[in-house]
């Protein structure tokens, strides 16, 4: 039988890289929707398809100094609908596809919840995101997060961040008015813009010319 980094919460919290000794900030991404076309309860890697321009906008983050990081709900799971060695399956592939494009994740979180719980874990809640920055070192408040729903964004919020992205591909055009209602001084939000765009995003940051909302 396959070993999983599940915790007793059932929390999927899976630490592909060593801790560095100062903080960084991180690109945390959703995953389907986000990185890869939605697929209601993805179970096989068969069906995995990349949104055009995303692997090659996480190897960028990488490049710019940002640690990777997935955090994904996985209700499907909690439903009964597909088990963990599917999600291993599937993780897999997205895996390799970061490697391909020249990029690296380094931890992946997955919440099983189901909508509606209270486990703090489950996006909107910040769970995933500060079990990250303690595994990591990561610096909370210069990261980002991208993600194609409002919940995505409203757990960045949360946690601190500095920034959200909604992308216009998964729920990003359903929910492109609850997530204008989340920007607030201390937390931008950018939406509707390809994942494709990130990478110059973030260097656009370095000068403040990051574009917001249309």
């Amino acid at each position: 039988m396959r070993r999983f980094p599940l915790e007793p919460s059932g929390l999927w919290r899976e630490v592909r890289s060593a801790r560095e000794g100062a903080s960084a900030p991180a690109l945390f991404f959703d995953r389907d929707g986000t990185l890869i076309e939605l697929v209601h309860y993805l179970s096989r890697a068969a069906e995995v398809a990349p949104v055009s321009g995303a692997f090659e906008s996480l190897a960028a983050a990488r490049r710019c100094g940002y640690r990777v990081v997935i955090v994904t709900n996985q209700s499907g799971i909690g439903r009964g609908r597909y088990g963990w060695d599917e999600f291993a399956e599937v993780q897999e592939r997205v895996i390799g596809l970061a490697h391909a494009a020249g990029g690296r994740i380094d931890a992946v979180y997955a919440c099983p919840a189901l909508p509606g719980s209270d486990d703090p874990c489950r996006k909107p809640g910040p769970g995933m995101l500060r079990a990250a920055a303690a595994d990591l070192a990561i610096d909370l408040a210069a990261s980002w997060i991208v993600g194609d729903a409002a919940t995505d964004l409203e757990a960045g919020r949360r946690a601190g961040l500095a920034r959200g992205w909604l992308v216009p591909t998964g729920y990003g055009a359903r929910d492109r008015g609850i997530a204008a209602g989340l920007a607030e001084a201390g937390f931008p939000v950018t939406i509707g813009r390809p994942i494709a765009a990130l990478g110059a995003a973030l260097a656009a940051s370095r000068t403040g010319a990051v574009q917001g909302t249309p």
